[in-house]
């Protein structure tokens, strides 16, 4: 609008800057605000778990999480607890006793000087036998007895072989004079152990009149495979179940020799997948990290595996290590790992587990997140302005 030589500005003109910048401002705003609100999971203070509705049903009771912070204290504290399940592995340890004759065992009876007896052994096996069948001699049957000729039918089941040649000597000495007789088990069939997990060889071992420790079983089996938690192994023995740690026990230079099976134990190596540790959050590879062989695994290590924290994202100061179960009392560890030396109480550090390993993101990282969900609204909204215009 002229007045005399001079023009006003337009107001359309003025009123669509001002608008303009008042709708930034509102968006810049409301983008600050949304961080709060920001996609992804993001690390409470303090933490808490939901136990249950409330009388509304509208809200979570909430119970409160312990946090500890992880330093040189608390590291120290964690090693002088860990003292190994070493009152389990004790039940265990027994002194071996003398093999005792059993149902399906197969005897070998030498009467000296009376060959006429050796028939009643049967047959010599042919050249061709099959895994199944069993060596000439008597098998002791399902009532624990076997017949022998001048003998007859006696329990043998739970002697020692030198108990069972007295008693065949006392018997023969009412149809022969001074008898010498022979005792041996042929064929060890009544007793035996189930071996099976990670394992080269799994399957049933019988046990002979060597006694059966928890390393020779191991061995029988081929060893341990590439795959196996040699912290973890299983005995189990009747309706109990008692996890031995092999390698720790190796550690601490303790004879698992000591430790002696018995029929129907059954011996179960598990996976180290079994046991892995769950690494997320802002991690260049999100990944189920699995400890060593020997069951073990740091922070640090399991940082490794999952290429190390994102330089672009994550926010180092707020790395966490969250554990426990329904069953228990949940746990948040934090670590601060702003500085590369915090590496040094990482690697300290042993994980459990199940554990939870997350690294929550920097504020920069929700901003750019929060903007990247509001631009292509602006965007369109401003557009739609001009085109209107």
């Amino acid at each position: 609008m002229p007045v005399g030589n001079r023009h006003l500005p337009s107001v359309g003109g003025c009123f669509d800057a001002s608008a303009t910048r008042l709708i930034y401002c509102v968006l810049f705003t409301v983008a600050l605000s949304g961080c709060v609100a920001a996609p992804g999971m993001k690390m409470s203070r303090p933490p808490s778990v939901a136990i249950a509705p409330d009388a509304s049903g509208t809200a979570e009771t909430q119970s409160p999480v312990p946090m500890t912070n992880i330093d040189l204290a608390l590291i120290r504290k964690l090693r002088q607890a860990d003292t190994g399940n070493n009152s389990a592995r004790e039940s265990l340890i027994g002194a071996p006793g003398p093999y005792k004759i059993g149902v399906g065992d197969v005897l070998q009876i030498t009467v000296w000087d009376h060959p006429e007896l050796a028939a009643a052994l049967g047959a010599p096996a042919q050249s061709s036998v099959r895994p199944a069948d069993a060596p000439a001699g008597f098998i002791v049957d399902e009532g624990g007895n076997l017949v022998f000729p001048y003998a007859g039918r006696i329990h043998v089941a739970g002697l020692r072989p030198d108990q069972v040649q007295s008693m065949l000597a006392g018997a023969f000495g009412k149809a022969f004079r001074d008898p010498q007789v022979t005792v041996r088990i042929a064929s060890f069939r009544s007793q035996r152990i189930d071996v099976e997990g990670e394992v080269h060889t799994p399957g049933t071992q019988p046990i002979n009149d060597i006694p059966m420790t928890l390393s020779d079983a191991i061995s029988r089996a081929g060893g341990f495979s590439a795959t196996a938690d040699q912290s973890h192994v299983v005995l189990q023995r009747k309706s109990v179940s008692t996890v031995i740690d092999m390698s720790g026990a190796r550690g601490e230079k303790i004879d698992l020799s000591q430790i002696v099976l018995k029929d129907g134990d059954v011996l179960r190596i598990p996976s180290r997948d079994e046991f892995g540790v769950f690494v997320m959050g802002e991690v260049n590879k999100p990944i189920t990290a699995i400890p060593r062989n020997t069951g073990t695994l740091s922070l640090s290590e399991a940082l490794a595996q999952a290429g190390s924290l994102n330089t672009n994202s994550a926010d180092a100061g707020q790395l966490y290590v969250i554990r426990g179960s329904l069953d228990g009392v949940p746990q948040v560890f934090h670590l601060d790992a702003s500085s590369p030396v915090a590496m040094v109480l990482a690697n300290e550090f042993p994980l459990e587990p199940k554990d939870i390993v997350y690294v929550d993101g920097n504020g920069l990282v929700r901003l750019s997140r929060v903007l990247s969900l509001l631009l292509p609204a602006i965007n369109a909204g401003l557009t739609a302005a001009i085109v209107t215009k």
